[in-house]
């Protein structure tokens, strides 16, 4: 009796059924089942990043060599660390992975025309919010990985013209990765981008309430401006049902499966493991970022240095532009799939080329291999004091560390196994003494000796000739 008097005095002094019970009791379409639990589910995965992030943000220290101690003391020591961390790393996935499928739901649903317009814009801009989440978060691990990944995000901000090196600048806070680097991307990813999110998620609620959820397209409903609202409502009148509980119970076992997951994975896989304490003067680090992302630097690394900056600066831009704008271009007309095949074709091959995209980012090699032994004999092949003299330079100047030569060195640059085959003596001192692409010149390292040395060892590298079957 007294709690129930407690929470009558509270509830009358702050109006707080007066803002959830509409909530709860809004209708929505019958129809809106589970095609619909995607929008809950990543406003769950966010819930359960805000409370893993302030549990971490009690025990992590933000500043310079302290930053990986505390992260290792989150891990291997302190209560219940290791499942919060994993929690933490594997509710950032969700989140990601969720905010994209339910844009993608919506998409393909056309459930940005009119009246929901705004609702998509919203959706739009929280997308990439919740991306740089993703992106700082990977710096505060305060690895080797970690610091690298932001020294490349950094150079290719850089490359903006006019006003590249004070973007750069602003991001490191400074001219590299330091102390202040880490405090500015802490204050970016705990305060600034989830206040942004927490802002862009009461909007989007809003906009929900006021326009409602859009029911399942079909194809003799196509959406027209003029009548659209009047339709809509004596839809709802008709066939429609609170949201609570009648739709709302498919959310809650949704993400309640979701939150299991998490913590499942947070228990049995763990959180990723940390590498390496960062030093800049180590430059065997692999600044690979975190899976989501590995598309885009897959697509990178295809590209002509000539086209790089314009793809670095341009791809985010347009993105962004293009998915801000598509209500703009397309608010009426038909909304069922069957009825816009552009936009079922639009997602098989978005999702086709991430899924392959992300394969072939994962297999790239990022950076040469610096850990490369001498090639053997058998591969050299030759007792020929020239000839031998020339595989060892082969390693001692850098080749293998990005070239392969039957099946030993790097992969970062193209298989010299039989480049006696594509390249004459001419040729190799050109491309040598000169580089190319992300090749470097060797013009100011290599003696007249040593040239030849390495030119008639690769023109050894051919291809056997058949043996005549008798």
């Amino acid at each position: 009796m007294m709690i129930a008097e407690i929470w009558k005095w509270i509830d009358d002094r702050s109006g707080f059924s007066d803002v959830v019970k509409p909530m709860l009791e809004h209708i929505v379409p019958s129809d809106a089942r589970w095609w619909y639990v995607f929008g809950s589910a990543t406003l769950c995965a966010f819930i359960v990043q805000v409370l893993s992030g302030i549990a971490l943000a009690m025990v992590y220290v933000p500043g310079g060599d302290a930053a990986y101690e505390s992260l290792k003391y989150i891990t291997d020591d302190a209560t219940m660390g290791y499942l919060v961390r994993g929690m933490h790393y594997y509710g950032a996935t969700a989140m990601v992975m969720l905010a994209v499928i339910h844009m993608t739901q919506v998409f393909l649903h056309a459930s940005y025309k009119y009246p929901r317009e705004m609702n998509w814009m919203s959706g739009v801009v929280l997308l990439f919010v919740v991306l740089g989440m993703a992106f700082t978060g990977q710096l505060l691990r305060w690895d080797a990985n970690g610091v690298w990944s932001v020294m490349v995000a950094g150079e290719m901000a850089g490359r903006v013209p006019l006003i590249g090196a004070y973007i750069s600048h602003f991001i490191f806070g400074g001219d590299t990765v330091g102390g202040s680097t880490l405090s500015r991307f802490f204050a970016i990813h705990v305060f600034i981008l989830p206040g942004l999110i927490f802002a862009g998620v009461g909007l989007h609620m809003w906009l929900i309430l006021r326009h409602g959820i859009s029911e399942m397209p079909k194809a003799d409903q196509p959406v027209d401006p003029a009548n659209y609202k009047e339709k809509y409502e004596a839809r709802l009148e008709k066939t429609g049902v609170p949201f609570w509980p009648v739709a709302m119970w498919r959310d809650v076992v949704f993400s309640s499966a979701m939150v299991a997951v998490i913590l499942l994975c947070a228990i049995f896989v763990g959180p990723p493991a940390l590498g390496p304490a960062p030093d800049p003067a180590d430059i065997h680090a692999n600044p690979m970022p975190d899976w989501y992302f590995w598309w885009y630097f897959a697509v990178l690394s295809m590209l002509p240095p000539e086209l790089e900056t314009y793809v670095i600066l341009g791809m985010p831009v347009l993105g962004l532009v293009v998915l801000f704008i598509l209500p703009l271009l397309s608010n009426r007309g038909h909304r069922a799939p069957s009825k816009r095949p552009w936009a079922v074709g639009t997602v098989v091959f978005g999702a086709t080329a991430f899924v392959v995209l992300t394969i072939y980012g994962y297999r790239k090699p990022w950076s040469p291999d610096f850990s490369v032994k001498p090639l053997p004999p058998e591969i050299v092949n030759s007792k020929d004091p020239h000839i031998e003299k020339g595989a060892q330079l082969v390693l001692q100047k850098g080749c293998l560390y990005c070239h392969n030569i039957d099946g030993h060195g790097g992969f970062r640059g193209p298989e010299l196994t039989y480049i006696g085959d594509r390249l004459d003596r001419g040729e190799l001192v050109i491309r040598i003494t000169n580089g190319g692409y992300n090749m470097p010149s060797f013009a100011a390292s290599l003696s007249a000796e040593e040239m030849d040395q390495i030119v008639d060892f690769l023109l050894t590298r051919t291809e056997p000739a058949p043996v005549d079957a008798k």
